[in-house]
């Protein structure tokens, strides 16, 4: 009888013990589409004070590298990154959606390398050269002219006297990519 009370506890305690175990690693076996979804709200609440500042997009690579692509209608600050790196990184471990020192985390603007995403990336970079990748492959380089609601490019084709100006339309939907192009 003893025996049996003994064992009773014994497997009680192992089972609260795994239980306690099982809740702290609770989002090491969530999937990389919801991390990010969790990731993306945290970031989003951070840079919710400063109405300038927006979210671009929320990276989560292999090994845990996090890469958060923040842009503001001014720029962003390379002060700005740091302290909304050591933010994020203090909230990602107190949410424990990682194990302790199991993650990476980049905060920082998205390069010319990257590919405007939003609406307001494309207002911000209004009078800048872009190359345009539509869906059906027709690529169309020239000057970002409007952004609202349509986006306008001025493209210029021949030289000298043949040189000729045109405006292409699209909308979001027609486009691929568009990437800023350096004009030295």
């Amino acid at each position: 009888m003893l025996y049996a009370l003994l064992s009773v506890h014994l497997l009680r305690k192992k089972n609260s013990r795994r239980e306690r175990n099982r809740s702290l690693l609770y989002f090491t076996y969530m999937s990389i589409e919801k991390k990010t979804e969790i990731i993306r709200g945290l970031a989003e609440d951070m840079i919710a004070e400063e109405p300038g500042y927006f979210l671009v997009d929320v990276k989560l690579k292999p090994g845990n590298s996090i890469q958060v692509l923040l842009d503001a209608d001014e720029g962003v600050s390379l002060n700005k990154c740091v302290s909304y790196n050591r933010l994020l990184y203090k909230t990602i471990e107190e949410k424990a959606l990682f194990a302790p020192g199991d993650f990476a985390l980049e905060v920082s603007s998205p390069g010319l390398d990257e590919p405007l995403k939003l609406p307001r990336q494309y207002q911000k970079n209004i009078g800048r050269a872009v190359e345009v990748v539509l869906k059906d492959g027709q690529k169309v380089s020239g000057k970002l002219l409007a952004a609202e609601p349509q986006i306008v490019v001025e493209e210029t084709k021949g030289k000298g006297k043949k040189q000729e100006t045109v405006q292409h339309t699209f909308s979001l939907e027609q486009i691929k990519t568009t990437k800023i192009q350096i004009v030295f």
